[in-house]
């Protein structure tokens, strides 16, 4: 939790220059979001391709290990499109596209605001945020209600990094390695499915 909170107070702190306007005009008349979306997918690259752990899954893991992955993305585009009801002024694509981070606030927020606008991008991080948050707080619940996969399945691609700690302590460490896996091919997908949403769907 100690990153989401770290990363979130960064966020308020730029929003909070922006109102008052204490912020050079350097930043304002360049977007370097678009940089910085560029170095972020580079260093997920690295780290996806150098943890050894993860590409090991795929090889010594049955068939059946990809529906964990799949059971996450069918979930939660169900469960955002239920929402999405609720909330007339945005499409039902945008509302797809925001929970199609699966709790990557970082990648999928840059995703959404350079396709979609920065009003958009706001909601993504502050929903994925909230996604991670939710995770490491109630994950002891939903295992207990609703079966070890449970917190995989909350934590969506966070599972393989911020909330793999306590979803390994709730669900045992013989589950770790599904939550790994599960939470590589989401990061992997995030990206791609945002994209496709917000574009042709």
């Amino acid at each position: 939790m100690k990153s989401s909170l770290i990363i979130l107070s960064f966020f308020v702190a730029g929003v909070l220059l922006g109102i008052t306007g204490n912020v050079p005009k350097l930043f304002i008349q360049n977007d370097f979001s678009l940089y910085a979306l560029y170095v972020l997918m580079f260093l997920v690259g690295i780290g996806i391709g150098a943890d050894r752990n993860s590409w090991k899954v795929l090889k010594t893991m049955k068939i059946k290990i990809l529906f964990v992955p799949f059971g996450v993305i069918v979930g939660t585009l169900i469960g955002t499109a239920i929402v999405s009801v609720f909330i007339p002024d945005l499409k039902l694509k945008e509302v797809l596209a925001v929970g199609a981070g699966f709790g990557y606030y970082s990648l999928s927020s840059l995703f959404i605001a350079r396709i979609s606008g920065e009003t958009l991008g706001v909601i993504a991080l502050l929903s994925n945020i909230s996604r991670e948050i939710l995770t490491l707080l109630i994950t002891p619940i939903l295992v207990q209600y609703f079966g070890k996969l449970a917190g995989i399945a909350s934590g969506g691609a966070t599972s393989m990094d911020t909330t793999l700690p306590i979803i390994t302590r709730y669900s045992g460490k013989e589950w770790s390695i599904i939550s790994v896996f599960s939470g590589v091919v989401l990061t992997l997908l995030v990206p791609f499915l945002v994209t496709f949403i917000l574009k042709f769907f």
